[in-house]
Order: C-alpha cells, then structure tokens, then sequence
C-alpha cells in the first residue's frame, strides 16, 4: 500500500508540474496580448492626438487662402 501511494503521489506532481507550466505559457500569451493590443491601439490613439491639431491648422490656414482671392 506504501508503494501504492508513493507512485500515485509521483504522478500527480508530475500533472501538477505540466499544469504549473502551461499556466505559466497561457500568462505569457497574455501579456504579450496585451503588449500588442497596446501598441496597436493606444500608441495611433496618441499619435492622433498631435495629428489631428496639426491637420486642421493645416485645413484651415488653407481656408483663409482661399477666401483672400
């Protein structure tokens, strides 16, 4: 019986063990989700918010070009 349970307890530390592991891949997976998500997303967001004033300076000093004539 002692025997018995040594095996059985060596086989579910080896299942504990690959379930620690790919955890521990699926929490990598997600952080580089959210890296990316990031980078695709926030960083234009910002971008954008220095874009969009310089084009419509842009826009409308252009305007004024043409109402001069």
């Amino acid at each position: 019986m002692d025997e018995e349970l040594k095996q059985r307890m060596a086989m579910l530390e080896r299942k504990i063990d690959a379930i620690y592991q790919t955890t521990e891949k699926t929490r990598k997976y997600f952080l580089w989700t959210l890296i990316v998500t990031l980078a695709l997303v926030v960083l234009p967001a910002v971008g954008l918010l220095f874009a969009v004033p310089m084009f419509m300076a842009t826009y409308s000093s252009l305007g004024d070009i043409t109402n001069i004539q």
